[in-house]
């Protein structure tokens, strides 16, 4: 009776553990491919005075879009969304371009965008990233990176 047990209990244990090792071969997350939006693709397409010539004409057409609705709308909710989810950041990223030219910011968008992860991401969110990392103080991107942790943003001098 002993013997049947041992066996039993022998037979029980590799069951487990092959239940076990199945469970964690399933588990495994799969590596998601992330599907390039087609302004990533085509941003990676241009060469350095085409993607200066891009991100004026779509700065500009944000600018320009925001002000020809406070013309015709007005300071409305529809004005005041497009402004706080689209406007404002072209508006100070024209600010920033100014003092330090689009060179450094046009650098900042291909930084994003060599980013496999992010190619699937939004034109706005590769400049909301560069306007930040422009902003922010530090010679290294390791330094950018310390100085924009936690939402904070130390100032250049």
């Amino acid at each position: 009776m002993n013997l049947n047990y041992q066996k039993k209990k022998i037979n029980m244990k590799y069951i487990l553990v092959t239940v076990f090792s199945l469970t964690l071969c399933f588990a495994q997350e799969k590596k998601q491919e992330v599907q390039p939006n087609a302004i990533a693709v085509y941003w990676k397409t241009l060469d350095q005075d085409d993607k200066e010539i891009f991100l004026f004409s779509y700065l500009t057409q944000v600018y320009d879009t925001h002000q020809n609705m406070i013309k015709d709308m007005g300071y409305g909710d529809i004005t005041t969304w497009y402004y706080d989810n689209r406007a404002e950041m072209v508006y100070g990223i024209f600010d920033q371009v100014n003092q330090s030219g689009m060179a450094e910011f046009i650098g900042w968008i291909d930084e994003y965008y060599s980013n496999e992860e992010f190619s699937g991401n939004s034109f706005d969110d590769a400049l909301s990233f560069a306007f930040r990392f422009q902003q922010a103080a530090g010679e290294t991107m390791w330094e950018k990176y310390e100085n924009l942790k936690f939402g904070k943003i130390k100032p250049r001098d």
